[in-house]
């Protein structure tokens, strides 16, 4: 463990919390696009899977890819939270992490015009086919929430580091 780990502040409670949330709230609708990729009925049409989603086909990979790569961003927060493994130093993954908050706003937006938009209701073949839908789709929404706030409190704790070590290079563990 580096002097700047060692000298930051410890993570509160609630920001870990909030990081192990994260990797939650991308958990069911990355299981929901899995089930679609594996055939069970979620809403669509057998038509609509063939001809929108190409699944049978490229969908399966496409579909799987998306929701892998989902869930390996959402586990990015457990880094700002943990201090048994660094890749980057403190002030490179602060900037990294945010980021990936002012990223994850539009995309959250995003997802809520898909969400309301016309087409996206067209394809789904019930009211309770659009319900199951939302309710996994929705955590995604609070992400950007969460991500903000669990960024923000590495900063503050590394912010706080650097005042204990003094001007010196705090980020390779050098104290002045």
């Amino acid at each position: 463990m580096t002097a700047a780990a060692a000298s930051a502040p410890a993570v509160p409670l609630w920001a870990r919390r909030a990081a192990h949330a994260i990797a939650l709230c991308a958990a069911p609708s990355g299981l929901w696009r899995i089930a679609m990729a594996s055939g069970a009925h979620v809403g669509y049409s057998d038509q609509v899977l063939r001809d929108v989603f190409d699944i049978p086909g490229w969908g399966i990979a496409y579909v799987v890819g998306l929701s892998v790569l989902t869930e390996l961003a959402a586990l990015f927060p457990l880094l700002l939270v943990s201090d048994r493994w660094r890749p980057l130093r403190p002030r490179s993954l602060a900037a990294l992490a945010w980021t990936a908050s002012a990223v994850l706003v539009p995309v959250a937006l995003w997802q809520l015009v898909v969400a309301f938009t016309v087409e996206s209701r067209t394809y789904l073949s019930s009211g309770t086919a659009q319900t199951v839908w939302g309710i996994a789709f929705a955590p995604l929404v609070a992400i950007p929430v969460l991500m903000t706030a669990v960024t923000w409190s590495y900063t503050s704790r590394h912010r706080a580091g650097r005042r204990f070590l003094g001007d010196g290079d705090t980020e390779r563990g050098v104290v002045g």
